[in-house]
């Protein structure tokens, strides 16, 4: 006979409870975030609250909200309120908790204020990944990544937006003025009330409006975000601005883990030395190898970054306006060490003709002769001033020339900078969902990066792992 699986009764007793450890099985990952936080020396991290206090109410172990955050952030549940949700019905995190529900202001509080101890318990992590000979390529990419603040674009005042708005309230001062006067001409009765209290408003806004010119313009950005005022208006795409803060991140090559991550509120330029030096760190590996794109092009910073013992590849920009212009770019002009010489596309020389100091660089000019450039049938493509054309070169221009070299005979760097870098930061997205950061500040926005980051981690170490060879792994190496 025909029938369907039948469920059991609600209302049914059973004379032998059910295990909870039986509904979560060896391979599932919340185990993972079990053994690794059991495995942590939360005080010497800088976790509060590990040691209670004598008297008052006793509080939640830090283990334990620890361990919440990560399934959070795991499982696409960052918020407070809906982990405090879940810990009531979700099995997994009964398990993980030993049935412990905290209300959201606790687990709030907790990202809040242990923000050191994430970060550390971040980079044991990444620390770990190292004892386990993850990073043996030592190739890892820089990139940043716009994450939108929790800071509406209307909150976001620049000098032109400003200016707009100020005219626009003007418009409608004069307008309301209109009326007024009108009223005045035809000495008719009607109650001009309402009309005076929309000038007085707009004035109002007025004053505001010239205030928040002043700080504008004071400021070194000259922005300014009323949210959170450590947010930056930024472009994102090629024809959208969003208030944003840059997430900049060193991922591994090899198995696309985040070795280094830091939240800015500028552009990707001379950040690739100061993201280098911290992934030199946590690799514990001076002479790596980090690619770029060409966002990151500062020929000090790459030369820092050299010194500093790093090979960094970085595809290099030309700024110059010469195509524009319609004459011969710089990239035209071939330099010949030996003679300390370039030769222009019409096979002249130009000579050095002494030294100038550009935004504290030291550049030496280069130009042919005023009667052979004079003389020249290319002369028109060449420059359009009667005077020589002069081609600047920076005192440690070969540095770059040989980083430039050694990224044309490695034509696929930039195909495997773009494959390892846009996964890791695309994926914490995803588990973000179509949202802003939960929090605000430099402070907060890197706490909860730092949460995403190992969460993002562990996940990866898990798919490369197992569960139950990570949960073995992990148990075998001192943290």
């Amino acid at each position: 006979m025909s029938h369907h699986i039948k469920g059991k009764s609600r209302a049914q007793a059973t004379f032998f409870p059910e295990v909870l450890d039986d509904f979560v099985s060896t391979e599932n990952p919340v185990r993972v975030i079990d053994v690794f936080v059991d495995e942590l020396d939360l005080s010497e991290l800088g976790f509060k609250g590990v040691v209670p206090k004598d008297t008052g109410r006793p509080n939640y172990h830090p283990a334990m909200l620890l361990k919440l955050y990560l399934y959070g952030y795991l499982n696409r549940i960052q918020s407070s309120r809906r982990l405090e949700r879940e810990a009531n019905r979700n099995i997994e995190l009964m398990w993980l908790t030993e049935r412990l529900a905290p209300d959201f202001k606790t687990i709030a509080d907790f990202r809040k204020n242990n923000g050191e101890g994430i970060k550390q318990s971040c980079r044991t992590f990444i620390g770990l990944c190292r004892q386990l000979n993850m990073f043996n390529d030592a190739v890892v990419v820089i990139d940043g990544s716009k994450f939108k603040a929790s800071n509406n674009k209307a909150k976001n005042y620049t000098p032109k937006k400003l200016q707009n708005e100020m005219a626009r309230v003007e418009k409608h001062i004069n307008h309301y003025l209109s009326q007024l006067d009108r009223v005045d001409l035809d000495e008719s009765e009607t109650d001009v009330t309402p009309v005076e209290e929309k000038v007085a408003k707009l004035k109002t806004r007025m004053t505001e409006l010239r205030e928040l010119k002043d700080k504008v313009e004071a400021h070194p950005d000259k922005q300014i975000s009323t949210t959170d005022p450590d947010s930056r208006l930024m472009k994102t795409t090629a024809n959208e601005r969003k208030v944003c803060f840059n997430l900049q991140r060193a991922v591994d090559c090899k198995h696309h883990l985040i070795v280094a991550h830091d939240v800015t509120n500028t552009t990707d330029r001379n950040q690739l030395c100061r993201m280098g030096k911290q992934a030199q760190v946590a690799l514990k590996n001076d002479e790596i190898t980090v690619l770029a794109d060409k966002g990151y092009f500062s020929s000090q910073d790459i030369v820092d970054a050299q010194d500093a013992g790093m090979t960094p590849l970085v595809p290099s920009i030309d700024t110059s306006g010469s195509e524009k212009k319609g004459i011969f770019n710089k990239s035209l002009f071939l330099y010949d060490a030996e003679k300390d010489r370039y030769i222009c596309p019409a096979k002249q020389e130009l000579i050095p003709r002494g030294t100038v100091t550009d935004k504290g660089l030291l550049y030496r000019n280069y130009s042919c002769r005023a009667k052979v450039c004079r003389a020249c049938s290319m002369k028109s493509k060449c420059n359009k001033s009667p005077v020589p054309r002069k081609i600047k070169r920076w005192e440690r221009a070969d540095r770059i020339e040989r980083m430039t070299a050694l990224l044309e005979s490695k034509p696929d760097s930039m195909t495997i900078r773009k494959q390892t870098v846009e996964h890791p930061f695309g994926t914490i997205k995803l588990w973000m969902g179509a949202t802003h950061l939960l929090t605000r500040r430099f402070k907060g926005v890197s706490i909860e990066m730092d949460l995403h980051v190992l969460a993002y981690n562990m996940k990866r170490m898990t798919s490369i792992f197992g569960v139950s060879g990570l949960i073995k792994a992990m148990m075998a190496q001192s943290f």
